[in-house]
């Protein structure tokens, strides 16, 4: 059984929550979401906020809280192998209520399948939130190039702007 050792980032101006399925292994050691180099994270939100690409974790940090959005996962701890989404069994979800009781989040996203299934499988019931399920920043997810990702997050920054 793996945890997840990456405390949820968020404010009480966080309006929007983005949800990932469960830390890569590079996260986990580097103890923040979507530290691979490789995932597209980071590069399609300043993309979509109209912002320079963060580089630093405090960087990162300033980014989200400064557009009013929160960042953590669906799963708590799991089986994984590696990184592999499609290999997650036994799985506890994340209290969302500690970001949704202190924030006003007005809509859920979750970044990829995995992740929305699972938000939509132990989460939506607790939290009331259906959530908008967005193609994974993954760099497994060939299906997508940056810029159709752009394309589609860009829902966050039109959600920020209501």
């Amino acid at each position: 059984m793996i945890f997840h050792n990456i405390p949820p980032l968020f404010d009480e101006n966080s309006r929007v929550l983005i949800l990932g399925s469960f830390p890569s292994v590079k996260s986990r050691e580097g103890r923040f979401f979507y530290h691979h180099p490789q995932n597209r994270f980071w590069k399609v939100l300043s993309a979509v906020l109209d912002t320079t690409a963060p580089e630093t974790v405090e960087d990162k940090r300033r980014m989200l809280l400064d557009n009013c959005i929160a960042l953590w996962d669906v799963v708590k701890s799991c089986e994984i192998k590696g990184s592999d989404d499609s290999s997650i069994r036994a799985v506890t979800a994340n209290d969302l209520s500690v970001i949704l009781s202190a924030a006003p989040i007005v809509r859920v996203f979750t970044n990829g399948g995995t992740a929305h299934r699972l938000y939509r499988r132990l989460c939506e019931e607790k939290t009331g939130l259906k959530a908008i399920c967005l193609p994974s920043t993954s760099p497994a997810n060939a299906a997508y190039s940056l810029e159709a990702l752009i394309e589609r997050w860009s829902v966050i920054a039109e959600t920020l702007k209501q």
